[in-house]
């Protein structure tokens, strides 16, 4: 029983010095990320758009 108490304790040792060196994205970042992905849907939607008019 010591055993299982040691390696849980050592499996969560580990799991937090695994997530704590996460980088972290800053606001302005994820805003630039937020208005790339909805430019690139735009374009996206036009691209369909311009195909479904083309083969007609």
């Amino acid at each position: 029983m010591k055993k299982l108490t040691y390696i849980f304790i050592a499996l969560f040792s580990l799991s937090l010095l695994t997530t704590s060196c996460r980088e972290e994205k800053s606001t302005e970042e994820k805003v630039e990320d937020v208005v790339d992905d909805a430019g690139d849907a735009v374009e996206d939607a036009a691209d369909d758009i311009e195909d479904a008019v083309d083969s007609k």
